[in-house]
């Protein structure tokens, strides 16, 4: 993806204070041969128990399929850490052979950069998803949820709850909050893979994606200027035509572009997600059946337990030397995390390999964690809080409509998800 990635640099900031002194720091970066990473493809959504044989060690050394070695955290601590501590720079990506899962080297916008940039690009769009601005949201989400699930039922089993439900509402709830014909949705939902593609598409092919998706929000900018309306993309365009210092044309259309892709890709493929756990542990979708109050909490629970994420991507690199997991990270050395590993952390979660729908306290990082915490967290947590309530309400005695060995999963992208999902109620 072509984009500007601005780098400044910056006084490097006071070191924190390192509190585990009873464990010895070790320099083992030169001495350890990484380890090929991932350890093994993944299994549906299982989580591959390697990680909690590695969350009792210091960091480990990987080396990804493609770029530099890397470390590896799997603790909560130390994710946290490399996530939120700005010793630990995604900026200072740029330029180097980063640690990555796809043989092109993916320009990721304003994921890629470090504040102040990132805090002008992400404060141009933050206040379309408030907390309050997405409960305007709810009552249009649960009415189109509601038109979708009647289409489904319409179907009769075996309906597919990816094409009927999961895909369609949340491209047509960030359709309307950015001003985006729905009606296009076949082509810019096609060209959104190239943004999770790890092997699906060849590089060719994910960068004429990548191209195709630019230009169409290119056109779409350009037509704002002409008729603006009252969503994100008109107010992104004249930010950016009242003060070209805080937006550039091209950051205007990459923001637009990257925003139209993530604010779908990971919600379509979270809900099914989501509605095979409940539906294959056993007694899950009936607890939340009658007990509906549930749903907010469970929502949570299940962000923690799913491993979404199929892989470790977007590395941070240490800007000085700093002392994680009793392990001296060198500046200049990248670190990856497994977040999906994090939510497992049994010093953190209680029984951390159980879903428990009823978990009160969860700082789970499912939506990441510091600058680059997902900016649409509450949108996302709305959707599919409204999914789930929609479908325990309509559709009580839902049940998978196939054995689950029938199912088929994505494979080749940064998340896991299925393909299809036949379901009868």
């Amino acid at each position: 993806m072509t984009q500007r990635r601005v780098v400044r640099s910056r006084p490097a900031p006071p070191a924190v204070p390192w509190t585990r002194a009873s464990q010895p720091v070790t320099d083992t970066s030169q001495a350890t041969i990484p380890q090929r990473y991932p350890f093994n493809a993944p299994v549906r959504l299982d989580l591959d128990a390697r990680y909690a044989e590695l969350r009792e060690q210091p960091l480990v050394r990987v080396q990804l399929p493609y770029g530099e070695p890397a470390w590896l955290a799997t603790r909560h601590a130390d994710v946290k850490t490399v996530l939120g501590d700005p010793r630990f720079s995604r900026a200072a990506s740029v330029g180097r052979d980063e640690p990555r899962n796809t043989p092109r080297q993916q320009e990721t916008g304003i994921l890629s950069m470090d504040p102040p940039e990132h805090t002008r690009l992400r404060r141009l769009v933050a206040k379309a998803f408030t907390a309050r601005r997405v409960e305007e949201l709810r009552p249009r989400t649960r009415a189109v949820a509601d038109e979708l699930v009647d289409g489904l039922l319409a179907a009769g089993p075996p309906a597919d709850l990816v094409a009927h439900l999961a895909t369609p509402l949340p491209i047509r709830v960030i359709c309307d909050l950015l001003g985006v014909p729905v009606s296009d949705q076949d082509r810019f939902h096609t060209w959104s893979e190239a943004i999770v593609s790890t092997t699906s598409l060849e590089p060719g092919l994910a960068q004429h994606y990548v191209d195709n998706l630019l230009a169409y929000m290119g056109g779409l900018v350009a037509r704002r200027r002409v008729e603006p309306t009252d969503d994100l993309l008109s107010a992104m365009v004249r930010a950016r035509d009242d003060n070209a210092d805080r937006l550039t044309e091209e950051e205007l259309v990459t923001l637009a572009a990257g925003l139209l892709a993530a604010g779908h890709e990971t919600t379509v493929t979270q809900i099914p997600n989501m509605v095979y756990v409940l539906l294959t542990t056993p007694g899950a979708w009936d607890t939340l059946r009658d007990r509906p109050e549930l749903v907010p909490v469970a929502v949570e629970e299940l962000m923690r337990f799913i491993p979404l994420g199929a892989t470790a991507a977007f590395p941070r690199y240490a800007t000085e030397d700093v002392e994680l997991g009793g392990v001296l990270v060198r500046a200049g050395e990248p670190v990856v995390v497994n977040i999906a590993a994090a939510n497992r952390d049994d010093s953190v979660f209680a029984d951390a390999d159980r879903l428990d729908l009823t978990r009160a306290v969860n700082p789970h990082l499912g939506f990441g964690h510091g600058v680059h915490h997902c900016v649409g967290a509450q949108l996302a947590r709305m959707e599919l809080r409204v999914v789930l309530e929609t479908l325990l309400e309509r559709a009580p005695g839902l049940r998978l409509a196939v054995p689950v060995e029938d199912l088929t999963w994505k494979s080749g992208l940064l998340v896991r998800g299925l393909v299809a999902m036949p379901v009868a109620w």
